[in-house]
């Protein structure tokens, strides 16, 4: 396929303007998202390239489902205390510091989502992080902003951090600790220029809001030990499910619709009271975007561009040039479709390319690196950002609120610097790339 469809051509200008709905804010993104899923339907039925169960398929059942499991998970753990008594601890340690916080924060994000995936890590630390910047009364926006890039980041170190990785790692029969050693260095040099860069950018809201952090410990407290004890062993069996799901064939939304049972048995809790904090919104806007973008890829819109990009492989004088694009196409794509269904695409051509004698080791690192990083662009380009975007929103604090040109402010600096120091890793150490 060589040229661009009326097809391709009529998924894409439905995709840009749902895009524009949501960017302009003329109405509410899953407002914005379920409008543009309906056309996407509508017009793929009536052009043959789309129909009502393609669409059905498209939505990621498993990652709707662990997002609603973890928010009803950490709905069951905020009566309990836990939080309070993390954010005046965590206070401390940063002794009201704004900058250190940041570094702090980013640090412990970056870390557990190289074990967990991202998502449930921000699902966890996006409210513990409004808590603490209302105690120390300062803008939650650079914490959260940050807490989801670098969740997205530290992710892309490991075969589990971040669910393109694990499809990426079954496909090259990569090993977890084969996938540690070759992402490792790239996304360390990564961290640490985009905390950097955070840090400059975000420097005129990193001020203090004058609170003394020593006079927080007395009135924030565990208030329910006993209920924290059962929701802590119910997410310890969701943590050590999520380390070994994938040698068990769990998706990691059985995995921790498992700890919500344990949870729900233990607890007793007022179900409706349950169901009515999880945020269906966000649900409902992922079930959307996930519609939109199956129709571009069932137009053969992503396909044409895979195979574009793969044409340059062919030639082994050109294999470190087409990873570096493979990289930056991956990531500007990512910032704008879900990465998820161009990874499979990639997938796929990057196998095939294979039977040519083609060495296709350096291509699996640059998509992984690319999809890795490429979501930090947007607030549409990594869930981890849309569960910040709406922590933010529900906060209550109007300078908390963080629209898509906020986002976009940071976020496309940091996406672009973090390529540009990922591909200088790639260039300077490609031999250590040429090997999966």
């Amino acid at each position: 396929m060589e040229t661009i469809t009326s097809e391709m051509w009529a998924s894409a200008i439905v995709l840009v303007l749902s895009y524009v709905l949501i960017f302009s804010e003329k109405m509410h993104r899953t407002i914005a998202a379920i409008l543009g899923a309906v056309v996407m339907i509508g017009i793929g039925m009536l052009m043959g390239f789309y129909t009502q169960e393609a669409a059905i398929l498209a939505v990621d059942g498993n990652t709707i489902l662990l997002l609603a499991a973890m928010m009803m998970l950490v709905a069951l753990l905020r009566p309990t205390g836990a939080f309070d008594f993390a954010a005046v601890h965590i206070t401390h340690w940063a002794n009201g510091n704004p900058k250190l916080l940041l570094i702090y924060l980013s640090l412990a994000v970056s870390v557990i989502s190289m074990i967990l995936d991202n998502v449930t890590t921000v699902i966890v630390f996006a409210p513990l992080t409004v808590l603490i910047c209302r105690l120390l009364k300062i803008n939650p926006m650079p914490y959260l902003m940050a807490e989801a890039m670098l969740s997205n980041i530290g992710g892309a170190a490991t075969l589990v951090g971040d669910p393109p990785n694990l499809m990426i790692g079954s496909a090259a029969n990569i090993s977890f600790n084969s996938f540690l050693v070759h992402m490792g260095l790239p996304v360390l040099v990564v961290w640490i220029g985009t905390v950097g860069l955070m840090l400059y950018l975000f420097r005129n809201q990193l001020k203090s809001g004058g609170e003394d952090p020593r006079k927080l410990v007395a009135t924030h407290a565990i208030k329910d030990a006993q209920g924290l004890k059962r929701i802590l062993f119910a997410l310890g069996v969701v943590v050590v499910l999520f380390f070994v799901h994938h040698n068990l064939h769990l998706l990691p939304a059985y995995a921790s619709f498992i700890g919500v049972s344990i949870a729900l048995i233990s607890m007793r809790p007022d179900v409706e009271k349950l169901f009515g904090s999880v945020n269906w919104s966000v649900l409902f806007f992922f079930a959307g975007l996930f519609i939109i973008v199956g129709g571009v890829e069932s137009s053969g819109l992503l396909d044409l561009f895979g195979h574009k990009l793969a044409m340059l492989a062919e030639d082994p004088a050109m294999l470190m040039l087409t990873g570096l694009l493979l990289m930056w196409v991956a990531a500007i794509l990512s910032a704008v479709v879900d990465n998820i269904p161009f990874t499979v695409t990639m997938i796929l051509i990057i196998l095939g390319l294979e039977s040519s004698g083609v060495n296709i080791a350096p291509l699996w690192w640059a998509l992984a690196l690319g999809v890795g990083l490429g979501g930090n662009g947007t607030h549409l380009g990594a869930t981890a950002n849309i569960i910040a975007v709406s922590e933010s929103e529900k906060s209550g604090m109007p300078e908390a609120r963080i629209s898509p040109m906020i986002w976009m402010r940071t976020g496309l600096p940091v996406m672009f610097f973090g390529l540009l120091l990922a591909s200088f890793v790639y260039w300077f150490f490609f031999e250590m790339f040429t090997t999966a």
